[in-house]
């Protein structure tokens, strides 16, 4: 990576999305430092609010077409000849030099006949554009596109042109070192957009955010920190992570007791724990987590499909 690059991706991008200390989001950040200044395709594969604008965009930045604008054609509820026409604007600027990125966001929102047009429009470019620089394409995916190719929803021949490199985002549940800074983070940020006191958040605060499994991920926890700073206090807010745990453990305590069942459970824990730090110890690498903890690596991913583990299958192997 560039000297000064990582410092830029650790801070540089729009609500913090960027910002993170877990293993997760510096894996991410290192490929992105890799990528970024060559001409390769790149899909941004993610949950709803995990970034993938904010990516898409930092990529943009730090690429060598930085000094020209960045063409974002949103993907969702488009007609072919809407597209054809979109993409047609498009490429006239690339060729005037008034474009540089062309960002395509939600590319897996296409159906079948616009993702035909796209694809003819790609190929045309391929030949047009030859012995120059065309448009850097980076793409944006909720869904898993291997997934959609394999039921039909999504074209081969389209996938792998956008697919020249695939950034997948985690999510927020996936971070767990990155949630209380981030929190603190937004809290700072709007606090100061509005000219109001930083609230501060307490240890049960803290436990209530990191027990919390963030569907909306980074941008849900963006609107939380919202909602704190315009009610000035975080405990009002937090009330509402509270009474899930609360029902949970009313839930518990009115059920009968089983010797057998709580050490059921207590052993289920520590074996899931075992193989958390195990994991976390190998960079997620499962082969080497399988050899540490004396079992075999199909009695690995067994255990870790049975246990739900976060992020198990976004981690490289190193095969």
């Amino acid at each position: 990576m560039a000297a000064g690059l990582s410092r830029t991706i650790d801070f540089v991008g729009e609500n913090g999305f960027v910002y993170g200390q877990s293993d997760a989001i510096r894996s991410v950040n290192a490929v992105v430092g890799e990528i970024a200044q060559t001409d390769i395709p790149v899909l941004l594969n993610g949950e709803s609010g995990t970034g993938k604008d904010v990516y898409g965009k930092l990529i943009h930045q730090l690429s060598r077409q930085r000094d020209l604008p960045m063409a974002k054609l949103n993907c969702t509820m488009l007609e072919p000849g809407d597209l054809l026409n979109q993409m047609k604007q498009t490429f006239s600027k690339a060729e005037d030099g008034t474009a540089g990125s062309l960002f395509l966001d939600g590319i897996d929102e296409l159906d079948l006949d616009c993702q035909k047009v796209m694809l003819a429009i790609l190929q045309q470019q391929e030949v047009t554009s030859a012995g120059r620089t065309g448009l850097r394409l980076i793409s944006t995916a909720t869904r898993v596109l291997d997934k959609e190719i394999g039921i039909g929803r999504f074209r081969r021949e389209l996938y792998f042109r956008i697919n020249g490199v695939c950034v997948k985002l985690p999510a927020l549940r996936e971070r767990q070192a990155d949630i209380v800074p981030l929190a603190e983070y937004f809290l700072e940020k709007h606090a100061s957009e509005a000219g109001k006191r930083t609230p501060a958040l307490s240890a049960e605060d803290e436990d209530l955010l990191k027990s919390h499994n963030w569907p909306g991920n980074v941008r849900e926890l963006e609107n939380l920190a919202r909602r704190i700073v315009a009610l000035g206090d975080a405990r009002s807010v937090m009330g509402e992570f509270r009474q899930p745990v609360l029902q949970s453990m009313s839930q518990e305590l009115r059920r009968p007791a089983s010797l057998k069942a709580v050490a059921r459970e207590a052993s289920r824990l520590a074996e899931k724990d075992l193989i958390l730090r195990a994991l976390e110890k190998t960079h997620w690498n499962r082969k080497q987590a399988a050899k540490q903890l004396q079992i075999s690596y199909k009695a690995l991913l067994y255990k870790i499909k049975q246990m739900e583990v976060p992020g198990a299958d976004l981690k490289s192997e190193g095969e």
